[in-house]
């Protein structure tokens, strides 16, 4: 019967374990982290490959040739660009962590094993620093996206063209880069729709997987801005929390010392009357 009650407290003991460490995960936070990982991990995979084919296609297809070492033509800013994304993906992987952190530091679990005055003394100044901080990223994320577009149009147009072929039989569109900026005025690297190598374009998968590879590295970018957006939700609602226990923690102060001050004057009285009987 001992045996069996041990069991049962020893179950009981592991269970309320269980549900104090389940009730101090931010799952508020966890959700953003898990959408801003994904986002950002979709828009620097699929935008890097995207790159990588826009570079097999310009070579390709459009024949345009990497400038001496010294220039700066697109292969160059393709590979700048290559490098940003490598530096966005491992920003992003630690600020994702530092938000996480953050929101474990604020939630009921670690209140009660610290206390609220650690909490409110610190929390209060860091939930505001990552407040301003992920409204700059949602404004870059903002900017990302929108630039991200770009390429997506521009894929469209050519991949809708190809679509379309047929119906274009009796006339003779021209894609010119130049118009995209991606060459200088200068060049003239056209490719027209009745060109040997607009058929082998339209024919090749290159086409195809560049332009979707595109279109996911913009959802990446908008699930990016989602998450910044859920970020901010949750550090405003954090750093109302850490301002409102900080106010809390004062009146608990407060009251404490004036109940100090009143047992204190209460015992004084109790002496000076035990004296004046004595």
């Amino acid at each position: 019967m001992e045996e069996n009650m041990e069991e049962g407290q020893t179950q009981k003991g592991g269970s309320e374990c269980c549900l104090k460490c389940l009730s101090g995960i931010p799952y508020a936070s966890l959700i953003a982290t898990i959408l801003l990982y994904a986002g950002v991990a979709l828009f620097c995979g699929c935008g890097h490959e995207a790159l990588s084919g826009t570079v097999t296609i310009l070579q390709t297809y459009f024949d345009v040739v990497r400038s001496p070492a010294d220039a700066l033509d697109v292969f160059t800013m393709i590979d700048i660009f290559k490098y940003v994304i490598y530096g966005v993906a491992a920003a992003f992987f630690v600020y994702g962590i530092l938000l996480m952190v953050e929101g474990f530091f604020t939630t009921g679990a670690i209140r009660d094993l610290y206390g609220d005055f650690k909490i409110t003394t610190c929390g209060r100044c860091v939930s505001a620093w990552f407040i301003m901080l992920t409204y700059i990223f949602m404004l870059a994320w903002l900017g990302v996206t929108a630039f991200s577009s770009l390429p997506v149009f521009m894929y469209f147009s050519i991949w809708n063209t190809c679509q379309n072929t047929t119906l274009l039989e009796s006339s003779n569109v021209c894609f010119d880069l130049r118009q995209y900026g991606i060459v200088s005025i200068s060049e003239e690297k056209k490719l027209c729709t009745a060109s040997e190598n607009f058929i082998k374009m339209c024919e090749s998968n290159e086409l195809d997987l560049t332009f979707h590879l595109f279109v996911c590295a913009l959802a990446g970018a908008g699930a990016a801005v989602i998450a910044m957006v859920h970020y901010l939700m949750v550090l405003s609602a954090n750093w109302a929390y850490v301002k409102d226990a900080c106010r809390m923690q004062k009146y608990e102060d407060i009251k404490s010392k004036e109940e100090q001050e009143l047992h204190d004057i209460h015992s004084t009285r109790s002496k000076e009357r035990l004296n004046a009987y004595t």
